[in-house]
């Protein structure tokens, strides 16, 4: 009598048999891995693989952090500081209202105009450790109440080390010898007043521009608008102007700012 035999199950291919309506749990899918090596053979390949563009511009990213970071450091160690200065001495030798005082009674005669002529100890500091400073296109004046009552003097370009200070003694203004600068009426009165009582507020103001060098590294030019407040002691003369002797006492210490 003839053996009739099944054929084998497949392999690869497990059967689910339904008892009751429910699917039948093969062996094969109880083992650890069973399915997972399945899922496998369809991705592994593509986690394997490096996109050659998302390594570029991975490495693009990693170069611009880097080179920030770098300019980054090299702005803190190098960033240069505005200068400082200060007036440590005035000398006044002319300071006159429509060539004959500083008297009320020089206002009344017409249009107000001012001779005056200073003498100023400014001492200009660098604070840099590392940068050295120059210094172009300076002028200088002094302002009364908001107006100049000097011309711009024009002062000599300047070269300063690190960390470092320099004293300058520019003359601002010519007294008689120039001609006067006109000034409002409510300004002479002013200073007029200021004299008779002994003491005048004035404003030093010193324009140009100044860059920075430290080794390899300059700087571009930047604008510099300092400005002086300072108290003068001045004494009328017998003559009707202000003075009696060249020096003036600074009264209380004279304060700067610098603007780039």
């Amino acid at each position: 009598m003839a053996e009739h035999h099944l054929p084998p199950e497949p392999a690869d291919e497990p059967h689910h048999h339904n008892h009751g309506g429910k699917a039948a749990v093969h062996a094969d899918d109880l083992k650890p891995g069973g399915r997972r090596r399945r899922y496998g053979y369809y991705y592994g390949d593509g986690y394997g693989s490096a996109d050659p563009a998302r390594t570029l511009c991975f490495v693009v990213l990693v170069v611009i952090l880097l080179a920030g970071i770098t300019a980054l450091v090299l702005y803190l160690v190098y960033r240069p500081s505005r200068p400082a200065f200060a007036v440590t001495s005035v000398a006044v030798y002319s300071l006159s209202l429509n060539g004959t005082g500083t008297g009320t009674g020089a206002v009344a005669g017409g249009p107000a105009t001012l001779a005056a002529s200073f003498q100023l100890t400014l001492v200009i500091r660098n604070p840099n450790e590392r940068s050295a400073a120059r210094y172009d296109r300076l002028a200088a004046y002094v302002a009364y109440r908001g107006e100049p009552i000097t011309a711009p003097a024009p002062m000599p370009p300047l070269v300063q080390d690190a960390d470092s200070a320099v004293a300058v003694a520019p003359v601002l203004g010519a007294g008689a010898a120039a001609p006067p600068v006109p000034v409002s009426p409510d300004t002479a009165a002013a200073l007029a007043t200021d004299v008779s009582y002994g003491v005048v507020a004035l404003r030093v103001v010193v324009l140009g521009r100044v860059r920075f060098v430290s080794g390899p590294f300059r700087s571009g030019w930047h604008s510099m608008y300092a400005r002086c407040d300072l108290l003068v002691g001045v004494r009328k003369s017998g003559g009707g102007g202000a003075g009696g002797g060249p020096e003036a006492p600074l009264l209380g210490n004279p304060t700067c700012a610098v603007d780039m």
